[in-house]
């Protein structure tokens, strides 16, 4: 078995970036290899997940030979600007402007290197929106799929619907941004994104109702390339059926499918946001690989 000491790299090379994206400044790390990449990944993060999180997977890619954008979306994390009550940024903001801005800055950075994008969660949902999506050489999402409330699992689903219909939606309404800190729910969050995602996760069809009200047509089959779809056991709040079901928005893919169960690693729990934990480093490996 492979443990997390041969897996965690010891250095690599960092850089701070910033790059814009429409009105919005952005800022991140790129984790560059030695030598020539053998492919440029832009990593886009999960909702209320800081760039930061990311920095030991994309170390450890670098070691391997990639290069690997994170980065913060607008008024979040590394990215914010002034107070988060003033925050107009939106969801869609995040998934198309943000991650296209992104996508186009690690494009110009490795012109001549084959572009991969690792979606974690909101990370893998929006490529079909975006005008880059026929650029992607591989597309790798993690627990990424359209959810609905009623997926999830019960107890979880329980508190998912505290999340949308109690606490953080009357605290979001009082206070202009969402306070997930102090609901012990992660950073806090602008008030746009906190209510586009309760709208998406609480309807049948998740974003599709907002097409042509903010959203632009989807082009499902402008993805061509090969398409890795990560699925993670016991993840309550993107159950590995969701999954699955995700994996249509995706027609023209060449679609793999992974399921990580913690006990083939020697692991008790994973969860939807510990993949790139590096006390769980030593399932990195499968998560890239072809097969």
């Amino acid at each position: 078995m492979i443990h997390n000491s041969d897996i965690l790299p010891q250095e690599s090379g960092i850089e701070d970036v910033a790059f814009r994206a429409d009105r919005a400044h952005l800022s991140g790390t790129l984790h560059r290899p030695a030598g020539a990449p053998i492919a440029a990944i832009v990593l886009h993060g999960a909702t209320g997940v800081r760039h930061r999180y990311y920095r030991h997977f994309a170390a450890w890619l670098a070691v391997q030979g990639y290069a690997c954008l994170t980065y913060d979306y607008r008024d979040f994390g590394a990215s914010a600007q002034g107070p988060l009550k003033g925050s107009k940024a939106t969801m869609t903001e995040w998934g198309i402007q943000d991650q296209s801005a992104a996508q186009r800055y690690i494009e110009a950075r490795f012109p001549k290197a084959p572009l991969w994008v690792i979606g974690h969660s909101l990370g893998g949902l929006m490529v079909p929106f975006q005008e880059g999506a026929s650029r992607i050489n591989r597309l790798i999402t993690i627990a990424s799929a359209p959810v609905h409330l009623n997926d999830h699992p019960w107890p979880y689903r329980g508190v998912a619907a505290a999340f949308w219909h109690g606490p953080g939606a009357l605290a979001t309404w009082l206070l202009g941004y969402l306070p997930a800190k102090v609901l012990r729910m992660g950073p806090d969050l602008p008030a746009g994104v906190y209510w586009q995602w309760r709208r998406w996760c609480t309807t049948r069809g998740f974003f599709l109702g907002d097409v042509g009200h903010g959203l632009p047509v989807p082009d499902w089959r402008a993805f061509t390339g090969d398409m890795k779809v990560v699925a993670i056991k016991g993840d309550a709040m993107v159950p590995p059926a969701a999954v699955w079901r995700g994996m249509l928005n995706y027609p023209e893919a060449h679609k793999r499918q992974l399921t990580v169960r913690p006990e083939d690693f020697g692991l008790k729990d994973i969860g939807h946001i510990g993949a790139f934990d590096p006390q769980n480093a030593v399932i990195w490996p499968n998560l890239i690989v072809e097969n």
